[in-house]
């Protein structure tokens, strides 16, 4: 059944959204437009603004979700406003607002949530929840131009390896404990790596450095793979490092060649599985270079491809919102103030996507 388009379509001949991300310690706001018709090779969306603003815990700290929340709340009017700026668009002139629900922390999702109703309320414009993940698939589609591909989505919070069918996100496989991003972050805890910009992609500088590979445990269970073990373990040999063969620089390479190895392997085996030549890589991870040079080894021994973002697009950003979000609301999904509601778990699998045949 094809999907039904443009039912709401106003008499501009095109769509505008807002979309709002703060599922973690970013804080997006994304304004989109949609022409009519088929979003195909020849009729892409427009991104129109795309603002973001980051909040930063000190060397060796992580982010508290209360203190990610306040800055949420007070970067939330100016963000809004600048993007409204940027895109040279009126309140007025929006379908609608797009906001995410989850998955994600609860304070910082709360509070962008408290912020989409208000702003909806305010220019009385219909709400549309979007499911963060179901965001960054659809943005690596668009911007990519991936047809039908099997996704790695590797971020702070989430690791799974997706492929479509039947109207659903369906997850082929997962971490079993903590996300890939989460472990290379707790990494650089430990080194007392700077947060700035993001302490993942110091890692990966640092990383290019490496000369030694360490020997670390290697977790693939099936389908999925478990991260916390890994974790302790180098955890344990970066103690008293100034008197150890190796260096932090070594530990950085190993961890990030035996983490993406594992992704390769359970990526590569949900391709063998689905027939699909395709690899689509999202979320705050996949701007790892690393990564995409050996997904893309993978991929072309299998004559295949794969597709990425940079860091506009990768990272959680307000448009990668706004623009699934305006596909949900182009196929007449609304959502009532009443179920205008967070949620920390919100697996990817729960939506329904009607957007796609």
């Amino acid at each position: 059944m094809e999907p039904v388009l443009d039912r709401f379509l106003p008499p501009r001949g095109y769509y505008l959204a807002l979309g709002l991300e703060g599922s973690a310690n970013k804080l997006g706001v994304g304004i989109v437009k949609h022409y009519k018709g088929q979003l195909s090779a020849d009729n892409r969306a427009e991104v129109l603004a795309n603002v973001r603003d980051t909040f930063n815990a000190p060397p060796g700290e992580g982010f508290l979700p209360r203190d990610v929340a306040k800055h949420h709340r007070n970067w939330f009017v100016r963000l809004v406003k600048k993007a409204l700026e940027e895109a040279n668009v009126k309140p007025e002139d929006l379908d609608c607002i797009c906001f995410t629900q989850g998955p994600g922390m609860g304070a910082p999702l709360q509070s962008v949530v408290v912020g989409a109703r208000t702003i909806a309320s305010l220019w009385s414009k219909p709400l549309v929840g979007v499911n963060h993940c179901v965001g960054h698939i659809e943005m690596g589609r668009e911007i990519t131009g991936a047809d039908n591909p099997v996704v790695l989505y590797v971020s702070g919070g989430n690791t799974q390896v997706i492929a479509y069918s039947a109207q659903r996100y369906r997850i082929f496989g997962e971490t079993l404990d903590i996300a890939v991003g989460n472990c290379l972050d707790r990494f650089a805890r430990v080194l007392k790596i700077s947060n700035e910009p993001s302490p993942g992609y110091n890692i990966e500088q640092l990383a290019k450095q490496g000369k030694k590979y360490v020997q670390l445990p290697y977790t693939v269970k099936g389908m999925d793979l478990s991260m916390s073990g890994i974790l302790a373990f180098i955890e344990e040999q970066a103690q008293d490092i100034d008197q150890k063969d190796f260096t932090a620089a070594d530990l950085c390479y190993s961890l990030q060649e035996t983490l993406f190895a594992m992704l390769v392997e359970i990526t590569e085996r949900a391709m063998a599985h689905v027939n699909s030549s395709q690899v689509l890589v999202v979320g705050g991870v996949g701007c790892n270079e690393r990564l995409q040079e050996m997904m893309g080894v993978m991929a072309r021994d299998r004559g295949g491809s794969v597709f990425a973002t940079d860091e506009r697009f990768c990272i959680d950003n307000g448009i990668m919102i706004a623009h699934a979000g305006l596909l949900g609301y182009r196929t007449g999904e609304r959502t009532p103030y009443e179920k205008s509601v967070c949620t920390q778990r919100f697996r990817t699998d729960e939506v329904w996507v009607k957007w796609r045949a």
